[in-house]
């Protein structure tokens, strides 16, 4: 080899290896990328709107990637809608940092952090008069940063099909037994004057029930769904109803004290994500129906079960000698077996005290801070206080599935024999009755008789009586010896 071929060989190795280092430096080299993730289509409003259609649920998300590279600075979205024209009006929206009159907007998302996302809608959508389904245009945006090469994306934005409407409420199911099965039929009414050109979704969301069985042509997430999706090819004529074939049926879930579902109808068939084991069971078809009552955007139902959540009381003697102030601790049992989980329903209980007794206080803390009653106040004498589980002044305390109580601070005014107090629990799932009530003693014991003497009152009154007791003997000694230098002069005048 040459002298000339060697030194090009040597330089191309030192290049090829300086060139790796670039690579491998490049992969850590602190830049920071950005990352688009808007949808790459969205319904703006269905066609029988027109022009009172408003939407303002599309959002631009821009996501830091993760590395090495630190927070992106000065994050900004540029959005052009020039590409709706004809088919929807975009005008200024986000959440007070976009600008623009349309059709071009910008965002300001400020600084973002390395691997955090913000996200923010750009416009507000309002319908054109006149659009057929399907008509659609495009939206492109691009988000940049001082610190970050610019990334592109676009979403095609589509006028919906008719919008399908429910019954609404349907009647409620109460005394459900857990693994019982109910049923209920879906239906929907095609109220405009388009019919749904691409077929029919029906989507079922369920909480404290479990879907029982698996049609064919419905998705659902797993082997114990809380939700299905299925679609139908029927194209829903304008003005007609329909209803399934068959009715859904679902069971109650065990320790559920109750259970909704909800389900929703669209003319835009499209899977939702995460369903992805299809039914083997018989398909779900179509049938028509009386066109009456639909005119909700959805179906709900409400089922209560027979599962309870009982509670009874905890209660405790107020036990002292008359004059005290003692603490009492009262409130409730959770006794299962079912677990209550709105604030709303978590129930109350009731308090009032014995007879020669005066409730001072019943502090509670929330959060930094707190307070001198945590029960309302009863209106009259000898009424109840009332102690709201579900409430703020209950947060610290409470212990769902456990006992809740709070120190009622006692004063005992005076001895009664026999006196009792009452606590009382509520709640709209306790079922039994009979363990809802319990008494609060009376064990009061005479005041000792130094009590008084402790008092600085106390001290002040015996002083003002040692005082007068004193003056009263020392005019008394006065008056005496008064008396007695008078008998002696006279003894000596007659003498």
């Amino acid at each position: 080899m040459s002298l000339a071929a060697a030194l090009v060989t040597t330089v191309t190795a030192l290049a090829l290896a300086f060139a790796s280092a670039e690579a491998v430096a490049a992969v850590g080299s602190g830049e920071v990328a950005l990352r688009l993730e808007a949808p790459s289509s969205f319904v703006m409003y269905n066609a029988e709107e027109g022009a009172d259609a408003s939407n303002s649920e599309f959002v631009v998300p821009v996501a830091v990637e993760a590395g090495d590279g630190g927070p992106a600075r000065g994050v900004r979205v540029a959005v052009d809608a020039s590409g709706l024209a004809g088919v929807a009006r975009a005008v200024k929206g986000g959440y007070g940092n976009c600008t623009g009159g349309g059709p071009v907007f910008t965002c300001l998302y400020g600084d973002l952090q390395n691997g955090d996302g913000e996200s923010n809608a750009p416009f507000t959508l309002h319908g054109v008069n006149g659009v057929e389904p399907g008509a659609s245009g495009t939206v492109t945006y691009t988000a940049s940063a001082d610190n970050a090469p610019s990334v592109t994306g676009t979403t095609r934005m589509t006028v919906g099909g008719p919008a399908l409407h429910g019954p609404g409420a349907h009647p409620g199911v109460s005394g459900l037994r857990t693994g019982e099965p109910g049923t209920v039929t879906p239906g929907f009414a095609n109220n405009s004057r388009f019919p749904a050109a691409q077929g029919v979704a029906l989507k079922v969301d369920v909480e404290g029930l479990a879907l029982a069985t698996r049609h064919s042509n419905c998705y659902y997430p797993g082997p114990l769904p809380s939700s299905a999706w299925c679609v139908f090819p029927t194209k829903a004529a304008a003005g007609a109803a329909y209803r399934t074939s068959a009715p859904l049926v679902y069971t109650a879930l065990p320790q559920k004290l109750t259970g909704s579902l909800v389900y929703t109808w669209s003319s835009a068939p499209r899977k939702p994500d995460g369903h992805t084991v299809r039914g083997t069971g018989a398909p779900l078809t179509l049938v028509g129906t009386a066109g009456r009552g639909f005119e909700s955007g959805d179906g709900t139902l409400g089922v209560t079960t027979t599962v309870q959540a009982d509670y009874s009381p905890v209660t405790a003697t107020v036990r002292g000698r008359v004059g005290d102030t003692v603490k009492v601790r009262l409130g409730v049992r959770d006794l299962g077996p079912g677990r209550i989980l709105g604030d709303e329903s978590l129930g109350r209980f009731e308090v009032v005290p014995p007879q020669g007794t005066t409730v001072t206080s019943i502090p509670y803390t929330f959060e930094d801070g707190g307070g001198k009653w945590a029960c309302e106040r009863p209106k009259t004498p000898g009424g109840s206080f009332v102690c709201e589980i579900g409430g703020d002044r209950f947060l610290e305390a409470r212990h769902e599935g456990d006992t809740t109580s709070l120190d009622f601070h006692v004063r005992i005014d005076r001895r009664v024999p026999g006196a009792r107090g009452t606590i009382r629990t509520y709640n709209p799932y306790d079922r039994t009755p009979g363990n809802d009530v319990a008494v609060i003693p009376l064990e009061a014991s005479p005041a000792l008789p130094y009590r008084p003497l402790r008092e600085p009152g106390t001290w002040a009154a015996v002083g003002a009586g040692a005082l007068a007791v004193g003056a009263a003997v020392t005019v008394y000694r006065r008056h005496r010896a008064a008396k007695g230098q008078c008998w002696a002069t006279s003894i000596r005048a007659d003498g």
